[in-house]
């Protein structure tokens, strides 16, 4: 099943490890530190990251980094400047029928 941005950022604790990722990249063990979650919780919520490439892996010796993929948060933006501007037209709108009464 191909996963999107949406999904990644749908649950807080995927929210949570957006946020660590993109300070620095992290181990899983370092990742499941700041969660009051199991390791294998965390891992879940990584894998779904990874699906939905949010996030990267790359192995450093025996151990997996995990980088923020910066350009699929770009998919966010670009939704998000679309209801801007949406509500923008809706304000502006309003405005003038304010102005007009």
């Amino acid at each position: 099943m191909r996963r999107d941005v949406f999904q990644a950022i749908a649950d807080p604790t995927r929210r949570a490890i957006i946020t660590l990722l993109a300070l620095q990249a992290m181990t899983p063990q370092a990742l499941a530190g700041h969660f009051d979650s199991t390791r294998q919780a965390i891992s879940k919520h990584i894998k779904i990251l990874t699906e939905c490439e949010v996030v990267t892996q790359k192995q450093n010796g025996r151990e997996n980094y995990y980088y923020l993929n910066p350009d699929r948060m770009k998919d966010i933006d670009i939704w998000l400047e679309r209801l801007r501007q949406i509500w923008e037209t809706r304000f502006h709108q309003l405005d003038n029928l304010l102005n007009d009464l």
